[in-house]
């Protein structure tokens, strides 16, 4: 993995490329190791801008990778060619740590979503060896953790959305035996097959947000309507402080 890492609003996101991130993941679980991964979007970075709190529990996780197009074309408006290498997307990352997971045997545990989308998992990748899951919305944290560990888990998989993912990893981790801790918020659904993402074309133009928010326009209209201006006005201002030099980048 590449030790640079990208400031963007006080927090540090390290610059990998899909094949970096599959092999920080197997050497963790080949190691035995206890990292945990977080994400940055244009959403996730809205919330830290205002929420100091939130920053600091981002900054607490092993790693963080951007998510996203909003994130990839900051980092080159803030970086120029610098900026991130690859444009990540946890809807790309994600099949291919299943597919991974399958041929070298490893077992994850799902946190997060409905019993219905858990259920779909098992359906969708078939051969995944699955320690476990959880529903996120009606669980005792201490009996999930005593699971988690007794299922010997390589793999755990939070997606209980930002800001609730977050504070949950950094407050239990210490008492996590996975190996690798990945937050995925929403992508717990790529894992059960059923995220909307829209065609091919919609995927090249970084315009899944779009997909997204005719699907859900009720829960997504203001992260979308209002919060992509608000990124761009922000990293606007955050880069002309760079430019004379209020920040750090």
């Amino acid at each position: 993995m590449r030790s640079a890492l990208r400031k963007i609003f006080g927090l540090y996101i390290t610059d990998g490329t899909y094949n970096e991130w599959l092999s920080l993941i197997r050497k963790s679980v080949a190691d035995g190791g206890d990292i945990s991964i977080g994400y940055c979007t244009a959403y996730t970075l809205n919330l830290s801008y205002t929420n100091n709190v939130f920053r600091d529990l981002l900054n607490g996780f092993s790693y963080l990778h951007a998510d996203g197009i909003g994130i990839y074309l900051a980092s080159k408006y803030l970086n120029g060619y610098d900026g991130f290498r690859q444009r990540i997307n946890g809807s790309d990352l994600y099949p291919i740590l299943a597919e991974e997971g399958i041929k070298e045997s490893w077992k994850f545990f799902f946190l997060g979503d409905t019993n219905e989308t858990l259920g779909k998992i098992k359906i969708n990748y078939s051969a995944l060896q699955i320690a476990g899951s959880q529903n996120g919305y009606n669980f005792i944290s201490e009996t999930v953790i005593s699971r988690i560990n007794s299922g010997k888990t390589d793999i755990l998989i939070v997606g209980l959305g930002s800001p609730l993912q977050e504070e949950w990893v950094i407050r239990y981790k210490s008492q996590i035996d996975a190996k690798v801790i990945l937050c995925v918020g929403d992508g717990i659904k790529v894992f059960a097959g059923i995220k909307e993402r829209g065609n091919i074309i919609a995927h090249r133009l970084g315009f899944e947000w779009l997909v997204r928010l005719v699907h859900d326009p009720i829960k997504l209209w203001r992260r979308y309507l209002i919060g992509i201006p608000l990124f761009v006005y922000r990293i606007i201002i955050y880069k002309s402080k760079l430019n004379h030099g209020n920040e750090s980048n």
